[in-house]
């Protein structure tokens, strides 16, 4: 049974349908989801295609799931990010995640970073009702 890997398009269809985020092209041509407005923005996922034309996403984890996660097939601490103490996780190839369980940690990043915003600035996105 194969499993259906997340294209990035749609990939970043599902970060455009979160509430309050924002989209940048930096760092090489990567696709940035940020929960807020620029400049003060947080990062929650990153999109990219690799040399062969294969997509890549990293994105925030828990500390639990970092560990579970970066033993796992295609995926492994995200380059740069984890090497400077983040938990984050690149899903970089065969057989990673599918697309439904990517959707999942996805979403489980932009909770993590949206918490970590004020709550002013988490009422300003209509993510903390007063």
């Amino acid at each position: 049974m194969t499993t259906k890997r997340m294209t990035l398009e749609a990939f970043n269809a599902f970060c455009a349908s979160l509430t309050g985020t924002t989209h940048v092209v930096q760092w090489g041509n990567s696709d940035v989801w940020k929960v807020g407005p620029l400049p003060w923005g947080k990062v929650f996922a990153i999109g990219g295609m690799d040399d062969e034309n294969a997509p890549r996403f990293s994105f925030k984890v828990t500390e639990l799931s970092f560990e579970i996660l970066k033993e796992q097939p295609g995926l492994r601490p995200a380059p740069y990010l984890a090497s400077r103490g983040f938990t984050w996780i690149q899903d970089y190839a065969e057989p990673g995640l599918d697309a439904d369980a990517l959707t999942d940690y996805l979403r489980q990043s932009y909770d993590l970073v949206a918490q970590g915003l004020s709550k002013a600035r988490r009422r300003s996105l209509g993510l903390d009702p007063g």
